[in-house]
């Protein structure tokens, strides 16, 4: 058993739980507080966890948000239960079975969960993060999607895309930079500079909810980035990647050539004409959270396969 799980004691008990959810009818994945209506992935888990009548009310604290329509294959977030007087803690196992078995939103699903130390905090102790985003060509518009997936990807009005050019203007991205152009305008950042790790652009298998005769048609493809911190107030990298993917997008598509991402890169600039672009919500995937020695779910990658086109930086350089 490694430092991260040891006991952390009796009374009141830290675990970790990984969840996932389709978040095409959340607002996001925290919670929204008040009388809106819009809800959010973790007002849900906390509702279930109403049902575990710890002492103290429980409250999810996420390892990273995400915007309204974007999903998770993996999220993470601590929790803090306390069970009353000469009762055990629960098991992670029962504690991830339980969860799962109050939820009330079928879009929403525990995967696991870990105790972990008290001082461990779901947020800061990530080691890494991981986002996807899938685009499709061959599809006039949205709409004209299988029903199955139009809150999956983005349609781009294209028959293909320029792959070669887009891995050559992703490998501007690749490593520290000051990526200051890529996040919201008047954000009051002391600093933007990050390193990216790991960045790919591969062709991605046949949807399983494509019907042969459209399959021939239509070619997924997937976007992969991978960091550990980002930009302040945007530890989750969503709106960045958003970002970064639409310049990807547009160089795929021969509107910018790849040195010019070099060059929205240098200028700082988030009001730029291509860079204040956002890809939409729905093609975004935050695909994992990794705790350095921590045990996690397996890695999941949608298309089922690596990639075909890949740059990586190694983590010990950054």
């Amino acid at each position: 058993m490694g430092p991260l799980l040891a006991a952390a004691g009796e009374g009141l008990v830290r675990y970790l739980v990984y969840f996932q959810y389709v978040g095409t009818n959340f607002n996001g994945a925290a919670a929204v507080r008040g009388a809106q209506r819009a809800v959010g992935v973790q007002n849900y888990l906390e509702e279930a966890a109403e049902q575990l009548n710890s002492v103290k009310p429980i409250r999810f604290t996420l390892s990273s948000r995400t915007d309204a329509g974007v999903h998770a294959l993996s999220n993470a977030a601590h929790v803090d239960i306390q069970r009353s007087q000469g009762r055990p803690p629960f098991s992670p196992e029962i504690l991830a079975q339980a969860l799962n078995t109050h939820l009330r939103h079928p879009a929403i699903r525990v995967l696991q969960a870990f105790r972990v130390p008290s001082d461990f905090h779901a947020r800061y102790a990530a080691t890494s993060r991981t986002y996807l985003y899938r685009l499709v060509t061959g599809c006039t518009c949205q709409n004209h999607l299988p029903v199955f997936e139009r809150n999956l990807c983005w349609a781009l009005p294209a028959d293909c895309l320029d792959v070669a050019a887009m891995q050559e203007a992703a490998q501007h991205l690749l490593g520290t930079h000051d990526f200051s152009a890529f996040q919201s305008a008047g954000s009051p950042t002391p600093s933007s500079v990050r390193t990216l790790r790991h960045i790919s652009v591969s062709p991605g298998l046949a949807s399983p909810f494509v019907l042969s005769q459209e399959s021939r048609r239509l070619q997924f493809w997937t976007l992969e980035f991978e960091s550990q911190s980002f930009l302040y107030r945007q530890p989750w990298l969503w709106l960045q990647v958003r970002r970064m993917t639409a310049v990807l997008v547009a160089v795929g598509l021969r509107a910018l050539k790849p040195v010019h991402v070099k060059e929205i890169l240098e200028s700082r600039d988030p009001l730029g004409k291509y860079q204040a672009r956002v890809a939409p919500a729905r093609g975004l995937f935050l695909k994992s959270v990794i705790y350095g020695n921590l045990g996690h779910p397996g890695k999941r990658r949608w298309a089922g396969k690596e990639s075909v086109v890949c740059t990586s930086l190694n983590p010990s350089q950054g």
